[in-house]
């Protein structure tokens, strides 16, 4: 089948990372970034197309700098790259879109990378001294700027202490427990074999932060993976204090043959679909479920014209165990074989913002050895967005396409009213036990009121706190006082 010209290809890949204890030997993020596109450059087996960038587009990291594409394109003598910075809470495949996007309308080469040195930062931190960041000029902004359309959290949640991730995935996991009608016992099982799973990807994973390779055993056992919010321990949770960046070079196919890369080692962007509707945790309806991704799977293969048993490569996002076993349910897929090729979040690494880039920059090498087609999929938030992409080693017959299936999110689920006002009776919906350092364990609970409004409750009585890690409170009658407090 002929390949029309214009038809956007990612031709190379590379990642950088460092674990220097001594911040001051250490390179920081924006030269981790160049380092990763380089690599990519030379995977492509031309460096020289890093300098004809028309696009080097960042997702917004833990770092201060102004203009992050900039610096990169500073450092790879891009002179003509146009920048773009996509802020937290956008979507990571919305940077493949961006992409592909630009290539179809005229664009040779667009790079794509992000990276983060937060252990770097926190050696600094350690030893009282700032970590040093490139600085730019005053006024300098990128030449675009992708931003959220509204806050991920509701105002409910910040006054009550709700927005740690791990406590909101943690009430997720337990909803999903309560909801597949589990014994507790049987479901930490579960979870600590699933994520056993990812730490053996992680331990062969020579980019991987964490090779340690914890078996089931020891991510059950709280001496070794202590309580963060249960049922996650540490050993559960994304790993950000990393040092890694990822770089991805696009070209059009034309470039791509007059670099003389061979189509064996192209990779085709096939379709982007996204939901964008911000819904937050305390407002849905089910806790146990994720209409966006869903309708994002069923787009993404209907415009890339793939079959799902031709996608045998999967990265599930893995900022916790909750988000990748939802993803299995509304994908229709099977948790054998483990759905990463890099080890997820928890081991391979999870640099804020970026490790979705992270695991694409390691997909080419797995399409290139198994052939056939992969599906990368992003989070943002609480699971309050989500985003499908699909790749594979043979173009399809309609080119890139990109969807947005953030209106059939929204109708797929009526969002339950919140109260203003915390009094009333009802039922516990779903609930962690939250262990903060120095701090008694704490139970937090969204509540269904027998009145049809949610309340999100907590409780500090130590007795409900031991009683919810050995047995179910979801469906257990409660009364919430109007400051908020759970009474069991």
């Amino acid at each position: 089948m002929p390949i029309d010209p214009r038809t956007p290809v990612l031709v190379g890949a590379g990642v950088a990372s460092q674990r220097e204890d001594d911040f001051s030997r250490a390179q920081e993020p924006c030269a981790l970034m160049a380092l990763a596109l380089e690599r990519a450059g030379d995977d492509a087996g031309d460096r020289g197309l890093l300098a004809e960038a028309a696009l080097v587009a960042v997702p917004r990291g833990f770092w201060g700098y102004a203009d992050a594409g900039r610096l990169v394109a500073e450092r790879l003598g891009a002179a003509k790259a146009k920048t773009l910075c996509a802020e937290i809470g956008v979507l990571q495949t919305a940077l493949f879109a961006e992409a592909a996007e630009a290539i179809r309308d005229g664009a040779d080469v667009v790079l794509v990378t992000g990276g983060e040195a937060r252990h770097r930062a926190s050696r600094a931190r350690a030893a009282g001294a700032e970590e040093g960041l490139s600085v730019q000029a005053a006024g300098t902004a990128p030449d675009r700027t992708l931003r959220p359309a509204a806050e991920i959290v509701h105002p409910i949640e910040i006054a009550r202490r709700f927005v740690v991730p791990v406590a909101q995935y943690a009430l997720i996991e337990n909803a999903l427990r309560r909801d597949a009608r589990q014994p507790i016992d049987a479901h930490r099982r579960e979870v600590a074999e699933l994520y056993a799973g990812f730490a053996r990807v992680a331990a062969a994973n020579p980019d991987a932060w964490n090779r340690s390779g914890p078996d089931a055993s020891a991510l059950l056992d709280p001496a070794r993976n202590p309580w963060l919010a249960f049922p996650y321990g540490k050993l559960h949770c994304s790993q950000w204090t990393v040092d890694q960046a990822a770089g991805l070079v696009f070209c059009s196919a034309e470039r791509a043959r007059r670099a003389r890369i061979p189509e064996s080692r192209w990779i085709f962007p096939r379709a982007v679909a996204e939901s964008n509707h911000m819904r937050p945790l305390v407002a849905r309806a089910s806790l146990a479920r994720s209409p966006g991704f869903g309708a994002a799977w069923r787009r993404a293969l209907a415009l890339s014209g793939l079959a799902p048993d031709r996608i045998g490569a999967r990265e599930l996002y893995s900022c916790f165990p909750s988000a990748v076993r939802i993803q299995l349910r509304e994908l229709g897929l099977a948790a054998e074989p483990v759905p990463t090729w890099t080890g997820g979040m928890a081991f391979a690494g999870g640099p804020l913002n970026n490790f979705v880039l992270q695991a694409a920059a390691r997909m080419p090498s797995v399409l290139r050895e198994r052939g056939g087609a992969a599906v990368l999929t992003a989070v943002s938030g609480m699971l309050t967005k989500q985003g499908v992409s699909l790749w594979s080693t043979e173009p399809g017959e309609a080119g890139f396409a990109y969807a947005d299936v953030s209106e059939e999110a929204r109708r797929a689920e009526a969002p339950r009213e919140v109260a203003v006002e915390m009094a009333g009776a009802g039922e516990i919906a779903g609930y962690t036990v939250v262990s903060e350092a120095g701090a008694a364990p704490r139970t937090v609970a969204l509540v269904d009121r027998d009145d049809g409004l949610r309340s999100l409750a907590w409780s500090e009585d130590p007795a409900l706190a031991q009683r919810g890690t050995v047995e179910e409170l979801v469906g257990t009658r409660v009364r919430v006082e109007a400051d908020g407090r759970l009474v069991a």
